[in-house]
């Protein structure tokens, strides 16, 4: 793959112009009716049942882990009118060998007992400079192999002898919906919300961005995918949507009708959602050379010598079609950094990832950031 200087000048080219034209004070709404309004951004009934600290829900209907195991979310409750929803990474499956428990799993396949939302980067509530510590916040845990966007129990034909076949509920579709539903039901007028994601979490995270807005047309948005940047080409022989039966639902959803099966992939969920919201900034975090996003490329068979090109290859892509598009490329082979404790110390470009991200949170327009030497990882360059 080559790495274009025509397309680095077109990000920046473009990421200038999307500076001048897009703002808080002009394209965003900055109060709400009184109406519309409540002291903490929650209904009095989520006020009065939760507790402090993160609550366990176990939603009816057809939830459900990859293995047919009880699905869970949490939520943290807040103490203002704020919403994050948030979704977890955690690998992907589309393989007989990738989904198999006994071959080569490559994703978390349920969530254990004992699971708890993690106590890093942005879920450090201890830290006061957390730019969400008094959000809201919904967590999405992944345990469906389909990024959250599957909604088929599919049956994977035996690869070898002795084995039988094996039926794979990818329903992160399905998880998530009941999510939003309790959302929808129990936080009914936030003001400010910010929908994220990391890793398998941040690849949806345009998509379900587009349906928040949707059903709080009068609140702030903004988004970021954290960590899934680079999957920039399609192996014609393996189409993990096919198999997750992404397609069985998404042309259903307003702005995403146009989506077509042949042609999908990542960009598309950008540029799809930001044409449909011009006025919220969708963004991404990567590491320049993220090890797992190259171990995930490899397996669908596409060979990465530079991330990085990818990387920049697709934000010319996004910015070409939606300005309303932000990335950030901190150096080295790291994986995420919503959840680390790094979030708090990386940077590039002389601004830290924290402040960037608190910045987008506040819905104030940020600069496309590149790493200058982006082959290590980048504490001091801000």
């Amino acid at each position: 793959m080559k790495t274009s200087s025509i397309g680095a000048m077109l990000v920046l080219t473009l990421a200038l112009t999307a500076c001048n034209s897009f703002n808080q004070a002009s394209n965003l709404p900055s109060n709400l009716p009184s109406n519309q309004q409540s002291p903490n951004g929650i209904d009095a009934s989520l006020v009065k049942d939760l507790q402090e600290g993160w609550n366990e829900f176990t939603p009816a209907g057809e939830t459900t882990c990859s293995d047919g195991s009880p699905y869970k979310f949490f939520v943290r409750p807040g103490a203002s009118n704020k919403l994050m929803v948030y979704m977890q990474g955690g690998g992907a499956c589309w393989t007989r060998a990738s989904c198999d428990p006994a071959m080569k799993p490559s994703y978390t396949r349920n969530i254990s007992d004992e699971f708890k939302p993690s106590q890093h980067g942005i879920f450090d509530f201890n830290n006061e400079a957390n730019p969400f510590i008094d959000y809201t916040i919904v967590m999405a845990p992944y345990c469906t192999g389909d990024v959250h966007i599957g909604q088929s129990d599919t049956v994977y034909a035996p690869a070898k002898e002795g084995q039988r076949p094996l039926t794979i509920h990818h329903q992160g579709r399905t998880n998530m919906q009941a999510i939003l539903d309790w959302t929808y039901q129990n936080v009914p007028s936030p003001e400010d919300i910010f929908i994220t994601g990391s890793s398998a979490g941040a690849i949806p995270s345009p998509f379900y961005a587009a349906l928040v807005a949707d059903h709080y047309p009068d609140a702030r948005v903004a988004q970021l995918g954290d960590g899934a940047g680079g999957y920039r080409q399609i192996n014609s022989t393996t189409r993990p949507d096919e198999q997750w039966g992404t397609f069985t639902f998404i042309n259903n959803e307003n702005g995403f009708n146009k989506l077509k099966a042949e042609s999908f992939n990542y960009e598309s969920l950008y540029i799809a959602a930001a044409q449909k919201h011009p006025r919220i900034l969708f963004a991404e975090y990567d590491a320049a050379e993220d090890a797992v996003q190259k171990r995930f490329l490899s397996m669908g068979g596409v060979a990465i010598v530079q991330l990085i090109d990818s990387l920049e290859a697709n934000h010319a892509d996004i910015l070409k079609a939606a300005p309303n598009f932000r990335s950030f490329i901190a150096g080295g082979e790291s994986h995420t950094v919503l959840l680390r404790p790094e979030f708090y110390r990386y940077g590039a470009g002389g601004v830290s990832i924290r402040d960037w991200v608190n910045d987008l949170a506040k819905f104030k327009d940020v600069s496309n950031l590149t790493c200058k030497d982006c082959s290590g990882d980048t504490y001091a360059e801000f």
